[in-house]
């Protein structure tokens, strides 16, 4: 039986996912996908889990998909099924996602970065889009990355296929935060904690409505959105958060330290 390649692990409300494939830099293999998938899937069904981790050991985030094991396939068998499942679990998961880089990103990779809420990388990471260098297209992952990039950065990087480092990828919105190596840790807890303080259904319906397309005008838009914040005013997990800030407490959501 083949070792395992993501390990799952919970503690304190965070989900924490580590890719463990350091002899291919976590490249993203049939064997990875598979596990990182289901691994998404368990964090999302798991009532403990308030927020995610995505890490990695090694020291590489992850290289993109596995070339070797795309050499010779045919379109159907280059994970075009399966990584789009993995993008969007990232994308549209109800409990924030936070990334955490203390190595490079390439191709897919960045994908995955760039689907995830809040991404934080050391210096030392680096990116690059190198599809069009290998002749091929970053098709899958432009539905994640480009909704974070400046226009005129997407134009640049994805035609070059030129290296940038962590200090860009923060300019052009790719990334949050990059700190130095003996901060990366502390950063993304705080990152965690601040994320466990929302109300689970409110984190949820704030992260549906990052997504929504805008409305032309504000004016188009205000009964959708007084009906949702009327909704959730109501609601228990609301009251909670009223009754909690009244009475100087943690609401019964914030995991206990």
């Amino acid at each position: 039986m083949a070792d395992e390649l993501v390990h799952y692990t919970v503690a304190g409300g965070t989900a924490t996912i580590t890719l463990d494939s350091p002899h291919n830099r976590n490249a993203l293999s049939a064997q990875l996908r598979r596990e990182l998938s289901a691994a998404l899937e368990r964090a999302k069904a798991d009532d403990a889990v308030r927020v995610v981790q995505l890490t990695h050991t090694g020291s590489v985030f992850c290289a993109g998909m596995d070339l070797k094991e795309a050499r010779g396939a045919g379109a159907g068998d280059q994970g075009v099924n399966e990584f789009p499942k993995i993008l969007d679990q990232l994308w549209s998961s109800p409990k924030p996602v936070v990334a955490r880089l203390a190595g490079p990103a390439r191709a897919g990779g960045i994908g995955m970065v760039a689907a995830c809420d809040i991404a934080v990388a050391v210096p030392e990471a680096t990116f690059a889009f190198s599809e069009v260098r290998i002749g091929v297209v970053p098709a899958v992952i432009s539905l994640t990355v480009l909704p974070r990039l400046q226009p005129r950065a997407a134009h640049e990087l994805f035609l070059t296929g030129e290296l940038f480092d962590a200090h860009r990828a923060v300019e052009i919105g790719l990334l949050n935060a990059c700190v130095p190596a003996d901060e990366l840790d502390a950063t993304v807890a705080g990152y965690l904690r601040s994320l466990t303080l929302g109300g689970p259904k409110a984190l949820a319906a704030t992260k549906e409505l990052l997504g929504r397309p805008r409305p032309a005008t504000p004016a188009d838009g205000f009964a959708a959105m007084n009906e949702l914040s009327a909704g959730f005013f109501a609601s228990e997990e609301g009251q909670e958060g009223i009754r909690s800030f009244a009475e100087k407490r943690k609401p019964n959501w914030v995991p206990a330290d």
